[in-house]
């Protein structure tokens, strides 16, 4: 028995030696306690075991990828959460986008972009432009665009109503017979009418390019009659000068709704432009004496406004208010009232046809307008006219001072619009319904409760006092008075010039201008005046 046992030792001794005869690279030592496995199937030791180890793993991600949803999948990965309620669901936020449309570089939308990164918004390609959240055309989008904003849904946005030419058209403006716009004729269709109009008369006239062109006062033998790009106009040659120099003001105008109306400005600051030579001794031949050019002169170069404007803080307009009520001795609301009544009524004359080209689009709701209304004062201090540009420029790059200008003007706008919101989403797709009642519930817009409340109202819609009461009102009439009220919560620097601000109580109901009005116009009036009855921020 003892001798069997040393010859089992010996032989075991052998195996060893055998193992240890065999080289063993560093990398296997730590699998190599056993030199009987280098024979097994899946020994990484071997090129073999190597090669079909990782063949296999391949094939097993392969086919689960394939089995299971990718969420599903990715969830496997996610540190767990233990939760004492039920835990939310965690998603990826997709931020709010916009697409530029428009020739140019990215220099003349610097204070655009910069706004709407500061509101989260990420730019996208024209690849992504079809969902786009909003789209910022500084061209007229609905020629060559038209089909993709028919297919848009109800929370895209776009910031050009259909049909805005005929509001923005330089010849189509003038040439309306309206109060504050200049007498203007078409050419060639309206030469005839022109000289008789112009004969034995001390005026002067211009002759305008619809394209802000090659403006100039021309005598009648130098006017060329057959160019159907220009139109005539009458000019203003008493202009309101300060320290001798003609100006312009430009009013940001935004149009939130055609239908009904709904029309702001912004009124945190008005853009003065002065010409660069001063007016008198006057020489037609002389453009920078009458027209206002890229090289303007600013309101901090003239001399009497710089005070105010370098010297005290003040705005472009402030300036001018303070240097008309000291200067002048008069009240400069004379003037703003005249401007806000010339915008007003420009953008009224033309909502028929604004609202005949909106018809063609399913949701009225993704349009908004922002444009630039231009005007003059003469010496009597009377308000004129000349022109509203669809696109205004937004670009500092002649004026950096008017930097603060610009994004204050767009922020104000996009907040008005509901673009620049305060609540974080995804998109501009509509909220939920409980963020969409923090925004305003029906109780924020009902009005005339006494009323409603009593016969007939309780048990008729017929008489007119009934027509704001809730039953009364349909879907979109009730959406439409949401959009007001948001607007007005979120209004900023801008102020509402129609429908008409109310200074009282009493609603001129008997006048001519509100029995113009469309049936839609005059309800969204009547609501305001409502609320100014209950709460006078609402009057202005």
């Amino acid at each position: 028995m003892l001798k069997k046992n040393k010859e089992d030792k010996k032989n075991k001794d052998d195996q060893e030696n055998d193992c240890d005869d065999k080289i063993i690279k560093p990398r296997d030592r730590i699998n190599s306690l056993d030199c009987s496995q280098e024979n097994s199937f899946f020994d990484l030791r071997t090129t073999k075991g190597q090669f079909l180890f990782f063949f296999i793993t391949i094939l097993t991600s392969i086919t689960i990828t394939q089995i299971l949803p990718y969420e599903e999948l990715k969830s496997y990965f996610k540190p767990s959460t233990k939760c004492h309620l039920e835990c939310p669901k965690v998603h990826a936020v997709r931020k709010p986008t916009y697409w530029i449309y428009g020739k140019g570089g990215d220099g003349q939308w610097v204070h655009l972009i910069k706004i709407f990164n500061k509101l989260g918004m990420e730019r996208v390609s024209e690849l992504e432009s079809d969902t786009a959240d909003l789209l910022w055309a500084h061209d007229y989008p609905f020629n060559k665009l038209r089909s993709r904003i028919l297919e848009f849904k109800a929370h895209q946005k776009v910031n050009h109503f259909p049909g805005c030419g005929f509001l923005t058209n330089k010849i189509d403006l003038a040439t309306t017979d309206m109060k504050y716009v200049p007498k203007a004729f078409r050419l060639p269709e309206e030469t005839e009418k022109f000289k008789k109009y112009a004969e034995n008369t001390e005026k002067l006239f211009v002759v305008k390019h619809h394209q802000h062109r090659h403006i100039k006062i021309q005598k009648l033998s130098e006017i060329n009659f057959n160019d159907n790009e220009t139109f005539i106009q009458e000019y203003i040659k008493n202009p309101l000068l300060i320290d001798g120099h003609k100006f312009d003001i430009g009013v940001y105008t935004i149009i939130t709704s055609i239908d009904p109306l709904r029309v702001y400005i912004y009124y945190g600051d008005i853009l003065f432009r002065y010409c660069p030579q001063k007016y008198i001794p006057f020489d037609p031949n002389v453009l920078d004496k009458y027209i206002v050019g890229d090289d303007y002169l600013p309101t901090w170069k003239v001399p009497s406004l710089a005070k105010y404007y370098n010297g005290l803080g003040y705005g472009m307009k402030e300036s001018f208010d303070t240097y008309v009520r000291t200067q002048f001795e008069k009240d400069p609301q004379i003037i703003w009232d005249q401007v806000e009544d010339a915008i007003r009524l420009s953008i009224l004359t033309k909502q028929p046809l604004l609202k005949n080209a909106l018809h063609r689009y399913k949701y009225k709701q993704n349009f908004f307008e922002m444009a630039r209304f231009d005007l003059i004062i003469d010496s009597e201090m009377n308000v004129h006219l000349l022109e509203a540009n669809m696109s205004p420029n937004l670009s500092s790059a002649h004026f950096k001072q008017n930097s603060l200008l610009y994004e204050q003007v767009i922020y104000n706008m996009l907040n008005l619009v509901g673009v620049g919101s305060y609540l974080h989403r995804e998109s501009f797709k509509k909220f939920d319904a409980e963020t969409d009642a923090i925004l305003s519930s029906d109780k924020n817009i009902m009005v005339n409760g006494a009323v409603c409340s009593q016969l007939p109202c309780s048990e008729s819609c017929s008489p007119v006092e009934c027509h704001l009461c809730k039953p009364c009102l349909s879907q979109n009439e009730i959406l439409e008075l949401h959009r007001a009220y948001r607007e007005h919560v979120n209004k900023g620097n801008t102020k509402r010039i129609f429908p008409v601000p109310i200074n009282d109580s009493k609603l001129p109901i008997d006048t001519k201008f509100f029995r113009e009005l469309s049936s839609s116009n005059q309800l969204i009036t009547k609501w305001f005046h409502q609320k100014c009855i209950n709460d006078q921020s609402w009057c202005q």
